[in-house]
């Protein structure tokens, strides 16, 4: 028997390579099956976690329908610190499991998109009902939505409002007209953006007259200057 088949035929039958690889088998195993309780008990956190952000942002609905928006609004921020935790937990899971071991499933990544789309949308909404509204944080918050959401009508039209009251009006205007293509005969859209069409009006009189002023100041220079070089040759 040739040496080199007798030394394949001694290691493939040696007690102990097989030992080895027969452990290496078992602990691949039980790590299979650890990663797989793992993520059962993530998915049931996640479960669990998201049940508590839809309770909040319900209470957050009937505090807002009952006019309490303070109490809304801490009930949808509680909603949306809810859900910031079980972000924290899945980019965990993901650098834990790899990236080929979903930590979420379909269902639970769309309602807690749709959680946190809706708190956002509703707080922008609460904003806009206070004494002293933060235009800057509707605006913010209307932002995010269409994130998410690019033809929500209502982040639209607050985005307008808000870009409006902070002195954007062209802005406001892009905004205002994407919400009346979604709702063309809403009163409320057609109101601001007659407010947007008269804002820039005011800007372009503004901007005409200080051009107007620019110019004729040029002109009285440049007269002045003709006259004093006339004088001189008198």
């Amino acid at each position: 028997m040739p040496m080199g088949v007798y030394y394949d035929k001694c290691f493939n039958s040696s007690p102990l390579i097989k030992s080895t690889s027969e452990t290496l088998t078992l602990e691949e195993a039980g790590s299979s099956v650890a990663c797989s309780a793992a993520a059962e008990r993530l998915s049931a956190r996640v479960d669990s976690q998201l049940q508590e952000a839809v309770r909040l942002k319900t209470e957050g609905n009937d505090f807002y329908r009952e006019k309490n928006i303070r109490s809304a609004i801490g009930r949808y921020h509680r909603a949306l610190l809810v859900l910031r935790g079980l972000d924290s937990d899945v980019t965990s899971a993901v650098k834990a499991f790899g990236p080929h071991q979903a930590p979420l499933r379909a269902e639970q990544s769309e309602l807690l998109r749709n959680t946190q789309t809706d708190c956002y949308n509703n707080l922008a909404a609460c904003l806009l009902q206070r004494e002293c509204v933060d235009y800057a944080r509707v605006q913010e918050y209307s932002l995010k939505v269409l994130q998410w959401r690019p033809g929500d009508v209502k982040a639209l039209y607050r985005s307008g409002v808000a870009a409006l009251e902070l002195g954007d009006a062209q802005t406001a205007r892009q905004y205002l007209l994407q919400a009346s293509r979604g709702k063309p005969n809403d009163a409320n859209v057609k109101k601001q953006l007659q407010r947007v069409e008269e804002r820039l009006n005011t800007d372009y009189q503004k901007e005409k007259a200080l051009y107007k002023g620019m110019f004729t100041k040029q002109k009285q220079e440049a007269g002045e200057e003709v006259v004093e070089e006339s004088q001189k040759h008198v």
